[in-house]
């Protein structure tokens, strides 16, 4: 089936982005800041509020430090710096916060419940109402993540767009495996995740987001492990 909300979402993130850009360069250094420091405030918040949906503590907890011990041996960092660097030589763009601007808008826009159950959602009963509401929300962190961070924003509609379009074009198999508590541990791991990524634009601390990433494919079979243990 064609993924509609995907399309969309991917589309609404197009559009805030060319705002985004259109402001960026209109903007003082003093208002880029400020739109900043109130970006990465925001990006807190919504990580916070995902982070609290927690059902397991000590799922998610061992999700980001065996997902960490994995990506680190992969070195995902490195892979998509080289996949922005890439894409930004290609389009010859001079941009020096490119490919942080791609990497995050990417990370936030698919990272949360929303990209997951909305996908879901569509593919099992072809309605694309939980992703058109995402679409407005990404639509307008769009403007304000392009207008800080340029251009490289506008193209993380690609990895947003094969993300949840997989997710809906699979979702029949995926139906039964996804309970609700699964997908709000997903949600919690992605919500510390999200906070990391708030820290990094506050520069507050640095960390290696990319790294971490695996965590979210940990969070099923150690749910799934918990369950076990407790049934024993």
């Amino acid at each position: 089936m064609l993924p509609i909300g995907s399309l969309v979402n991917a589309g609404a993130i197009v559009l805030g982005s060319l705002i985004g850009c259109a402001l960026h360069s209109r903007f003082p250094e003093r208002f880029r800041s400020i739109v900043f420091q109130g970006l990465g405030l925001g990006v807190l918040l919504l990580g916070f509020q995902m982070a609290f949906k927690v059902q397991d503590i000590i799922v998610v907890l061992f999700s980001i430090l065996l997902g960490g011990i994995l990506g680190e041996l992969l070195r995902l960092d490195r892979l998509f710096d080289r996949l922005g660097n890439s894409v930004k030589k290609r389009l010859g763009s001079a941009n020096p916060k490119f490919t942080d601007g791609l990497v995050t808008a990417s990370l936030i826009f698919c990272i949360g419940a929303l990209a997951i159950v909305g996908s879901i959602e569509e593919g099992i009963r072809n309605n694309p109402t939980i992703l058109y509401t995402k679409a407005i929300l990404d639509g307008f962190a769009s403007i304000a993540l392009a207008s800080s961070f340029g251009s490289g924003v506008l193209f993380s509609a690609l990895p947003v767009l094969i993300y949840q379009g997989t997710i809906t074009i699979g979702a029949g198999s995926l139906e039964n495996v996804l309970s609700t508590t699964l997908i709000d541990q997903l949600s919690a791991t992605g919500g510390l995740l999200i906070v990391g990524i708030g820290l990094i634009i506050l520069e507050i601390k640095e960390i290696r987001i990319a790294n971490l990433l695996p965590a979210l494919v940990m969070v099923g079979p150690l749910q799934w492990l918990a369950q076990i243990l407790r049934a024993l």
